[in-house]
C-alpha cells in the first residue's frame, strides 16, 4: 500500500494538468453550443462538408442544437483525451524507473516485481477513475444554466462509462508497452502514436460501409456515441472485446516484466 500511495502522490500533478485541459475543452465547447442553440442556421456550414466525414464524426447522427446532441459529438474528444492520459499514466509508471535510473532502488524492496507493477497499475487506474469523475462533474457544471433533461443525463452517464472502459484498454496497453520495451524513453511516444492510429482506423471505418469491419480493430469503434444513445446500452461485442484486450495486455505485461533484464 505504501508504494501505491507513493505512486498516487507522484501522479497528482499530471492528473491536475489533464483536468485543467479537459475543463478548458468543455467550457470552450459549451460556449460554442450557445451559438448553435441561438442560431440554428449556423449549422448550414456543415452542408459544405463531405457526407462521409460527417458520418465518420457522427455529426449527422446528432442535433447540435440540443445538449445531448452536442455532447454526443463531443464524446470523441473526451475519449481521445482519456485514452492519451491513461496510456501515459500506464507507461510512465513503469518506464520512468528505467528512464530516470531509479529502478535499482525499487528492486531492492523485498517484494516481487509483479507486486510493484500492480501497485503502479492501481495508482494509474485511480487516476483514470478520477479523471472520468472530474470530466463528468465539469460537464454538468458547464451546462447548469440550461434546462437539463433525462436524455442528457442518460447520454452523459453512458459516455463516461465508455470513456472509462476505453481508458482501461489504453492503460493496459501503455503498461504492456513499458514492460516489454527496451527503450523506456520512447514508450510514451509509441503509446500516443498507436492511439492516433486506432483513431484513424475508426474514422476510416465510419466513412464507408465496406470498411466498417475496421471498427472491430479499434476501441474507438467499439463505443459509438450515436449507437449507444439510440439503444441506451453498449453492444455486447464491445464489452467482450474490451475485457479480452485488457486481459491479453496485462498478461503480457506481467509475464514479460517478471523475466526481462532491467536497465539500470
Amino acid at each position: 500500500m505504501r508504494m501505491y500511495f507513493r505512486e498516487l502522490k507522484a501522479g497528482i500533478k499530471s492528473l491536475l494538468i489533464w483536468t485543467v485541459v479537459i475543463a478548458f475543452l468543455i467550457f470552450v465547447a459549451v460556449g460554442k453550443f450557445a451559438a448553435f442553440e441561438g442560431s440554428p442556421e449556423s449549422l448550414a456550414i456543415l452542408d459544405n462538408m463531405p457526407p462521409q466525414l460527417l458520418d465518420a464524426l457522427s455529426m449527422r447522427a446528432f442535433n447540435l442544437t440540443t445538449l445531448e446532441g452536442f455532447f454526443g459529438v463531443m464524446f470523441i474528444y473526451f475519449v481521445l483525451m482519456g485514452a492519451m492520459a491513461a496510456a501515459l499514466w500506464g507507461s510512465e509508471a513503469i518506464a520512468k524507473e528505467e528512464r530516470d535510473r531509479t529502478v535499482e532502488f525499487t528492486l531492492v524492496l523485498p517484494v516481487p516485481r509483479r507486486r510493484i507493477v500492480t501497485a503502479k497499475l492501481l495508482a494509474a487506474l485511480t487516476n483514470c477513475a478520477l479523471f472520468v469523475l472530474f470530466t463528468w462533474i465539469l460537464s454538468v457544471i458547464s451546462v447548469r444554466g440550461y434546462t437539463l433533461e433525462k436524455p442528457f443525463f442518460d447520454l452523459l452517464r453512458l459516455e463516461m462509462l465508455a470513456m472509462f472502459l476505453i481508458e482501461l484498454v489504453f492503460l493496459s496497453m501503455g503498461t504492456m508497452l513499458a514492460c516489454v520495451s527496451k527503450t523506456p524513453r520512447r514508450v510514451g511516444t509509441m503509446a500516443i502514436g498507436l492511439i492516433l492510429w486506432f483513431y484513424f482506423f475508426s474514422i476510416i471505418a465510419g466513412m464507408h460501409e465496406k470498411l466498417g469491419w475496421l471498427k472491430f480493430l479499434t476501441p474507438f469503434g467499439w463505443f459509438n456515441a450515436s449507437d449507444f444513445f439510440k439503444s441506451g446500452r453498449f453492444e455486447p461485442y464491445a464489452l467482450v472485446l474490451t475485457g479480452v484486450t485488457v486481459v491479453i495486455f496485462l498478461f503480457t505485461a506481467y509475464a514479460v516484466y517478471d523475466r526481462r533484464d532491467l536497465y539500470i
